[in-house]
């Protein structure tokens, strides 16, 4: 029979490991952190990381992997379930963008302190031209996808190109959001909090969605002003 209270030991340990990988690569990058440090951070030997994960590098994988499954069931889950609500006339574009960053934004305003250091990360990964491109194609691609598929369907007049740059900008607003820079208290005397993410909730939806509706529009426009001009 299997050995049930040391494979809950070893998970124990796989995750304080991946706890700890998690905090110090959102606060000093990939390069910044040896194995020694995860190690002492999460009170193992440092020889289990390569015994858990293989090295620092599967490790860092483990680590974005493990909460980017959950954060994409329950995003596909909201997608679906606001598909279904809307019957055939399909969701609007502000309840497809909610969808998507609902979720991301709850678990980052109650989810605690390892949440938070999730989305560090990702915002890290995200910024930077040797991670972004392949850690995100890699994680998050194919639930994008699924999300400008949908809003291809509530602007289905919209040029592909244009929804493209829409979704450029909204991940751009996530990640500035994630890091929570406290630029806007200073900008605002105090009158808006960066790390009031309820506040952005309340906006972030129709701010965004406001822009997806007028760049798949500007085509359009930009041909009627040039016939008025005419």
């Amino acid at each position: 029979m299997p050995d049930t209270g040391s494979s809950r030991r070893g998970e124990r340990t796989r995750q304080r490991l991946l706890d700890a990988a998690e905090r110090l690569f959102a606060e000093k990058g990939f390069y910044g952190v040896t194995v020694r440090a995860i190690a002492k951070a999460s009170d193992s030997d440092p020889a289990l990381v390569a015994y858990y994960f293989g090295g620092k590098r599967e490790l860092f994988d483990a680590v974005l992997l493990r909460r980017a499954e959950k954060l994409n069931k329950i995003r596909i889950e909201r997608l679906e379930a606001c598909e279904r609500e809307a019957g055939p006339a399909g969701p609007s574009v502000e309840d497809i963008i909610e969808a998507f960053t609902e979720p991301l934004l709850d678990r980052s305003s109650h989810g605690g302190p390892g949440w938070k250091s999730y989305f560090a990360l990702i915002g890290q990964v995200t910024n930077s031209p040797e991670w972004g491109a392949a850690v995100m194609a890699k994680y998050f691609d194919p639930i994008v996808h699924r999300f400008l598929d949908a809003l291809k369907k509530a602007l289905p007049d919209a040029p592909e190109e244009e929804l493209y740059w829409s979704y450029h900008f909204l991940s751009g607003a996530l990640v500035l959001t994630f890091a929570e820079t406290g630029r806007v208290d200073s900008l605002s005397g105090g009158q808006c909090r960066s790390t009031d993410l309820v506040a952005v909730h309340e906006r972030l939806p129709q701010f965004i969605a406001a822009g997806f509706k007028r760049l798949a529009e500007r085509r359009t426009i930009e041909t009627e002003d040039r016939d008025a001009a005419e």
